[in-house]
């Protein structure tokens, strides 16, 4: 069965698609959610939730991104809530889906090579929380700063300045780190 043909049905409240779309995308699913959550249980009810919203609001959807891209969003939206909702630090990062960016022509972003995935982690959970969600959302999900506005309702302006200044510190806590000072 086709994908749109899954969708079309789900639309229409056919049990049997809606547990077929789930099976194919809940795993995945629950991978974004627990890189922003610490808990295995709170990332499956994150994942619970977000599927009951898109097949709520199946609707809306217009296949102009793929359904799988747009159930991140709705995942990555309710994994932010939720934070928000409990006031909890980001998770610590997999080794995995830590990677290096190169965001421009001169603004790479490097470090140390010095510094260990476990620097940058703990480094990450002393920023302030603005520019957590646009670090983690940029760099390790890959959004560009269109769908971060969306995501958290600022400006793109916003967004690039959260993500300069979230870079920023985020590099001077890893430098006092290399240094001893420590953070």
């Amino acid at each position: 069965m086709f994908q749109v043909d899954i969708i079309e049905q789900c639309k229409q409240n056919n049990r049997k698609a809606q547990m077929q779309l789930y099976n194919q995308y809940c795993n995945g699913m629950y991978i974004v959610a627990k890189r922003f959550l610490k808990d295995a249980n709170d990332a499956e009810d994150v994942v619970q939730e977000a599927f009951i919203k898109a097949f709520s609001k199946l609707h809306q959807y217009k296949a102009e991104v793929t359904f799988g891209a747009w159930l991140k969003r709705i995942v990555v939206n309710k994994s932010i809530d939720f934070l928000k909702s409990k006031k909890q630090q980001l998770v610590e990062l997999d080794e995995v889906h830590l990677k290096v960016v190169d965001t421009g022509h001169n603004d790479k972003w490097l470090v140390e090579d010095t510094i260990t995935v476990n620097d940058v982690r703990k480094a990450i959970h002393q920023l302030p929380e603005k520019y957590q969600y646009v670090v983690m959302l940029y760099l390790i999900e890959g959004y560009d700063h269109q769908e971060i506005s969306e995501i958290l309702n600022i400006t793109e302006v916003a967004s690039r300045t959260q993500l300069s200044r979230g870079k920023a510190k985020l590099q001077e806590l890893l430098k006092a780190q290399k240094n001893g000072t420590g953070y």
